[in-house]
């Protein structure tokens, strides 16, 4: 009998646990004028995560077309050249001179005006000499140098004039020519000058002193005296008695020759 009163409970138990769930008849309904709740959003497919950096807000998203392989040409543009631009034409170079050479032989005259004072007494061994040509060089009807030409050389000898013997004398030669611009070697004659020989009045004077001379010599010491005093005042004369410079002024015409051919470029005339 307990084991009947038993199932008894459960049962009852059960029952009345099920009947809890069911709803109650006398619960109140819904209005009917109530509005249906909005189904819930329907939830955004996931998105695999990107790269790239966020966008900022008000910018337009970046396009997923593939970028254009090249960028179009703005409009109005002129299109770009190819090559750099040639440069512009210069104006053509004038011709070169016709030229002709022509040589100038050997022992050719040279004429030469001075600009450079020479002295025996002053002048220097290789002391510089200047002059110009005073006469042009004309070969076959060609003028090949032209008078003015600057001519240059220098000094080879100068000596004095000694006091009792020698003679003065200078001597120079040419050795550069100018000819239209350019420098030409040349080959020339020495020049040279000397001083001319004692006159007759140096002469008289040497006989003057040394009649002075015995004179003073008679009278100091009888005739042996007067033999010395001869030799003495002849002597005093000679020693005082100097003779001439070689002077060859600024202006002075000189000449000489060529010693060796001159070949020299000359401009044709058309």
């Amino acid at each position: 009998m307990s084991r009947a009163v038993v199932i008894l409970v459960v049962t009852a138990l059960a029952a009345a646990c099920s009947g809890g769930g069911a709803p109650q008849s006398g619960a109140a309904q819904q209005p009917s004028n109530a509005q249906p709740a909005a189904p819930p959003p329907a939830s955004a497919p996931q998105q695999a995560p990107s790269s790239a950096a966020p966008v900022p807000s008000g910018a337009p998203a970046p396009s997923s077309a593939p970028a254009p392989s090249s960028a179009p040409a703005p409009t109005g543009a002129p299109p770009a050249a190819s090559q750099p631009n040639a440069p512009a034409s210069q104006p053509a170079a004038p011709p070169a001179p016709v030229v002709q050479e022509v040589t100038i032989p050997a022992e050719t005259p040279l004429v030469v005006t001075l600009e450079t004072a020479i002295a025996s007494d002053k002048s220097r061994v290789e002391d510089h000499v200047s002059g110009k040509l005073a006469r042009a060089i004309v070969v076959s009807g060609t003028t090949v140098i032209p008078a003015g030409a600057q001519v240059t050389g220098f000094v080879t000898e100068a000596a004095g004039s000694g006091r009792v013997k020698g003679k003065a004398r200078v001597a120079f030669r040419f050795d550069r020519i100018a000819i239209r611009g350019e420098t030409e070697t040349i080959q020339t004659a020495r020049i040279a000058r000397e001083a001319a020989a004692s006159t007759k009045s140096d002469v008289k004077k040497g006989a003057i002193g040394a009649g002075a001379g015995a004179l003073i010599g008679g009278i100091a010491g009888g005739g042996s005296g007067a033999a010395i005093g001869a030799g003495v005042g002849g002597a005093a004369t000679v020693l005082a008695t100097k003779g001439k410079e070689v002077v060859l002024p600024a202006g002075t015409s000189v000449s000489t020759h060529l010693t060796a051919p001159l070949t020299v470029r000359v401009p044709v005339q058309k």
